[in-house]
């Protein structure tokens, strides 16, 4: 009998790197005493409870009939978007030529530079500028999108905040895309209007598309609002929000895209190719949530009482925590440098935490904790982490 010659495989499905949170996973299994109840501190995937309306409105909205859902959103959906982004932002954006529906952040944040990155052309743009650590996602749709990810590196000295003059004129010629998280994915540092404009400028000059990460901009602390890129126009911007963290919907997978509508439009053609769309009834319970602006007061207070619990105990054990201004993150410098060591160590005693190296070049020596337990598995945590040596 002939032997099988076996398909091809991308190489990027081939090699040994993996997914940081597959990692973390194998190390659990690994190291957590048996019958003992992991607290997850790893994840960003909050263990809040959905508020009630938006459950009622999902239920409410099942059909008894399903249909394709639109890959561009409902109008509806996309005018609650835009009333929303007004709101809170003071931004008026047009739902039909400003706003797109997305399948929760994650998505467009894989699919993104498929749509842009051009490798064909005399003047290529295949660059992704990626300031690290950094959510690992924007990496990987860089690489399946065949671009070439440039990494700048943040750190303490400058604050964990992105400065565009770090990066090579010539780097900047050949950019498609700069990833911006602000509030930042895993330090929790905020830029303000002054840093966001010398980034649109840059953009402006050369010519790339400034995908603004803004997932955290409602979890925020002493009334300190992170703004939006987009209060400094839509040219050459597309923002990125999701109701996972503002809402407590990580499972629901409803976002939208906002920004330059030159870029909305292409989506547009892009997008049906992909097959992503939101069904209808997440639709509805998303058109509530993105009407409603109490629930996320409420979510930030109890972020708020579990930063402050952490906090204090991390001051009792000398652990210094960096940034952290915004988002559910805090990003804890380890005291004798090697993160992923001290998170061993927490696994032993049933703690959950990421190692900032597994976030790229400037984690190290870095842990990010992400407040999404209960308060009382804080509360329970702190007591078994007086079992951690430092």
């Amino acid at each position: 009998m002939m032997r099988a010659r076996p398909g091809p495989l991308h190489p990027l499905l081939t090699g040994e790197r993996e997914y940081p949170f597959v990692t973390l996973d194998q190390r659990r299994r690994a190291l957590l005493p048996r019958g003992t109840r992991a607290i997850n501190f790893g994840m960003g995937d909050p263990r809040e409870r959905t508020p009630e309306f938006i459950r009622e409105t999902l239920r409410g909205a099942v059909p008894e009939t399903s249909s394709y859902p639109s890959a561009f959103g409902q109008g509806e959906l996309r005018a609650a978007c835009a009333r929303w982004l007004e709101r809170r932002f003071g931004v008026r954006a047009d739902p039909e030529r400003h706003v797109l529906s997305a399948n929760g952040a994650k998505e467009a944040v894989f699919s993104l530079a498929l749509a842009l990155v051009d490798r064909g052309s005399r003047d290529p743009r295949d660059r992704v500028v990626i300031p690290t650590p950094a959510y690992p996602v924007y990496e990987s749709g860089a690489r399946f999108a065949g671009a070439q990810p440039y990494f700048s590196p943040l750190s303490s000295e400058d604050g964990w905040r992105f400065d565009p003059r770090r990066v090579p004129d010539d780097v900047w010629s050949r950019t498609a895309l700069l990833w911006l998280g602000s509030p930042h994915n895993p330090t929790g540092a905020v830029l303000e209007l002054p840093a966001l404009a010398r980034v649109l400028e840059t953009a402006k000059r050369f010519g790339f598309w400034v995908a603004a990460d803004e997932a955290y901009c409602e979890v925020y602390f002493e009334n300190r609002r992170p703004h939006s890129m987009l209060e400094l126009g839509f040219e050459n911007v597309i923002a990125l929000h999701t109701l996972s963290k503002r809402s407590a919907m990580t499972g629901f997978r409803s976002g939208f895209m906002a920004g330059d509508e030159r870029l909305i439009a292409a989506l547009k053609r892009f997008r049906p190719n992909l097959g992503t769309a939101t069904p209808d009834f997440v639709q509805a319970a998303a058109i509530a949530a993105w009407n409603d602006d109490a629930h996320p007061g409420e979510q930030r207070g109890r972020y708020a009482r579990k930063r402050a619990a952490m906090l204090e105990y991390f001051a009792t054990r000398g652990w210094s925590v960096e940034a952290s201004e915004a988002s559910f993150y805090l990003w804890m410098k380890v005291p004798d440098g090697d993160d992923a060591a001290f998170v061993d160590r927490l696994l032993r005693v049933g703690i959950i935490a990421l190692p900032g190296s597994f976030l790229g070049k400037g984690g190290e020596g870095f842990v990010r904790w992400a407040l999404v337990p209960t308060p009382e598995d804080c509360a329970l945590a702190i007591a078994r982490l007086e079992a951690v040596t430092a």
